[in-house]
């Protein structure tokens, strides 16, 4: 199988350096960019190569490019993309009524996380209807080495990509939020705070998922009647709700607004 990535910014370079470790020869993967300067490190891994002459070869082809930018290219690879090729874009913000549009091709979107980096991404996957069940396999081969592959309808992509890919970054801005508030009451280093609630996340996390166990238990189990921990939980149950019904309304609003967007340089 031959695979292309077209955009080395953060998430082409992340898909090109984990497909090698995977075991991806030279001779297997090809990388373009519109700086092809960027691409030097990556000469001893891949083949470096025009957009065009990429997508003729590969068996699957990922543009992992801006929206504003995703139509051009498209239209590059249109007339020499392979027809057995599986064309997958990284932009959930973008349909495929738009992209078919411009490449009438059998295409899927891929909504990789960052905690690809340590292969435990939960990634997003969504198909047109071209794609057939070998592609699929294919593909969801290819994102396991990543982690575990998600599959959703295209209009429930928004919301899982809030929950996968945009949550690390939710979570990191929380806990900075506790982990400062903490330091307001305490003597302890904060990297030393910061380090102590990081192995707790990390930790209740496996815990939950290991066990089975709900939210609630976990609470119950930790937070016994009339003692601290359930002093503490009853401020976040009573006073944060709000604050997470405005994020969620505030990042989907984003995204339709991204949408529109996108939707409009695809009309142009």
């Amino acid at each position: 199988m031959k695979i292309g990535i077209i955009g080395y910014g953060s998430m082409g370079k992340m898909l090109l350096w984990k497909f090698s470790e995977a075991g991806f020869g030279k001779e297997d993967l090809y990388v373009s960019n519109r700086t092809p300067e960027k691409l030097e490190e990556a000469r001893d891994i891949a083949c470096i190569c025009v957009s065009e002459d990429l997508a003729s070869k590969c068996d699957v082809v990922f543009v992992c490019v801006r929206p504003s930018d995703l139509k051009d290219v498209l239209q590059q690879i249109a007339p020499v993309i392979s027809a057995d090729a599986l064309l997958v874009t990284l932009n959930g913000s973008v349909t495929f009524e738009l992209i078919n549009s411009v490449i009438d091709h059998k295409t899927a979107k891929v909504i990789p996380s960052l905690t690809a980096e340590i292969d435990r991404s939960q990634t997003i996957v969504c198909y047109n209807d071209a794609v057939n069940d070998g592609d699929k396999e294919n593909l969801r081969s290819l994102l396991r080495n990543i982690g575990e592959v998600i599959e959703l309808p295209e209009n429930e992509v928004g919301m899982g990509s809030e929950l996968v890919s945009c949550m690390p970054g939710f979570i990191a801005s929380i806990f900075d939020v506790i982990c400062e508030s903490a330091g307001k009451h305490t003597d302890i280093p904060r990297e030393q705070i910061v380090k102590m609630v990081l192995n707790t996340v990390s930790a209740t996390g496996d815990l939950l998922l290991k066990k089975d166990m709900s939210f609630a238990q976990t609470v119950e189990r930790v937070a016994t009647k009339g003692g601290i921990t359930e002093e503490g939980a009853k401020v976040i149950y009573e006073e944060f709700p709000e604050t997470a019904d405005k994020l969620f309304e505030k990042t989907l609003e984003k995204r339709k607004a991204t949408a529109d967007k996108a939707a409009e340089q695809f009309k142009s």
